[in-house]
């Protein structure tokens, strides 16, 4: 059984991707946000493979903040010896603020395009 919150955002989710098509020369980022972890993928939706990806688990224990930060600058560096710059940003349905707006904040600052 789902929340009505969880129904609201699968209902964005399927919206966001009717646009938002990874490619392999502009892979998807999308972003998985759980209670006390968050994910980040590099994904190429073409062949359905997942170029890189990151995520908190096994981290020191930061503030959920720092741990998106900490992801974001990862998934940049994994992206860059993956030979990828430029991507297209998947929120999954998510709001972009927080935990989500600071993993991208950080991939832009390791050198990602959007």
């Amino acid at each position: 059984m789902t929340t009505k919150k969880v129904e609201r955002r699968i209902k964005i989710k399927f919206r966001i991707r009717k646009y938002v098509k990874g490619t392999s020369e502009r892979p998807r980022l999308s972003v998985f946000r759980s209670n006390k972890q968050i994910y980040a993928q590099l994904i190429n939706d073409l062949t359905g493979n997942t170029v890189a990806c990151a995520s908190s688990l096994g981290m020191e224990k930061l503030p959920k903040i720092e741990q998106a930060k900490k992801v974001g600058t990862l998934i940049a560096e994994k992206a860059k010896t993956a030979g990828v710059e430029s991507i297209v940003f998947d929120r999954n349905g998510y709001l972009y603020h927080g935990r989500v707006q600071a993993l991208a904040d950080a991939a832009r600052e390791g050198g990602l395009k959007f």
